[in-house]
């Protein structure tokens, strides 16, 4: 019987791809067979990422983009499929949640950086790669929300609100770009990455995670890559426009 989750062949591109969850679904996806271009704003980064990738025997494309520039997603694009011809996935995994204060003590160049990376990024390549996909082979877009998208907090809210948007968008590019196109999304919850070095170990945390989340714990990054898989292969290909929270159950 053949492995719905085999890869082999196929074309991965990740944003974020050089560290925490991103860098999980990319040897995750070139474990499973799959080639992975691996895009972050260092180069050096990439580059250690897929070298990781290709000790799977598989080909893997660093390049560096600052994926909030909209011309620099246009660079990206061309670059990915001048390298292998087609994109077969595209994981926008990209992402910033910095904390402030408050409301109104948000500066606008972080309101801009936050929305820039969250929202417009995952908008602008969805649009550039999903438009190719639906005029050639179809593919799968999957996005990477966060459960603070519907659990916002004030010192949260313009990445909240980023994400409620890249919800949205799912549905509606689910529907742009169909049926040739899947378009689904994870909402994530907290997961043991680089930047939860902050709070991850806090008894505040450990108390919190006890008391409400049904796994009592934060996810480890490797954690989020069956469910990437899934949405990816064609065991979800009656799966579009949906958010799949992996969050280890949070309420």
């Amino acid at each position: 019987m053949k492995n719905p989750l085999d890869m082999t062949g196929k074309v991965v591109l990740i944003t974020g791809g050089s560290r925490g969850l991103g860098r999980a679904m990319a040897l995750g996806f070139a474990e499973h067979g799959a080639n992975v271009a691996i895009a972050s704003r260092k180069i050096e980064a990439c580059q250690k990422a897929a070298a990781e990738a290709e000790a799977f025997g598989v080909e893997a494309f660093p390049f560096a983009c600052n994926v909030s520039n909209w011309d620099g997603l246009e660079e990206l694009t061309r670059a990915v499929y001048d390298r292998f011809g087609k994109v077969d996935v595209l994981i926008n995994n990209a992402g910033m949640s910095p904390l402030a204060p408050s409301s109104l003590e948000t500066s606008e160049a972080l309101f801009d950086k936050v929305i820039g990376v969250n929202f417009k990024a995952p908008f602008r390549l969805s649009a550039l790669v999903g438009s190719r996909m639906a005029a050639g082979d179809g593919g799968s877009i999957i996005n990477i929300s966060s459960i603070e998208s519907v659990n916002p907090r004030p010192e949260t809210a313009p990445y909240s609100g980023a994400k409620a948007a890249l919800n949205a968008i799912t549905v509606a590019y689910a529907h742009e770009y169909g049926p040739k196109v899947r378009v689904n999304c994870i909402m994530c919850g907290p997961f043991l990455t680089d930047v939860a070095k902050i709070w991850a170990h806090t008894e505040e945390f450990k108390t919190r995670a006890k008391a409400e989340y049904a796994l009592q714990r934060a996810g480890k990054p490797e954690e989020v890559v069956g469910a990437a898989l899934y949405l990816a292969s064609e065991a979800a290909s009656f799966t579009t426009g949906a958010i799949l929270r992996v969050d280890g159950g949070v309420p």
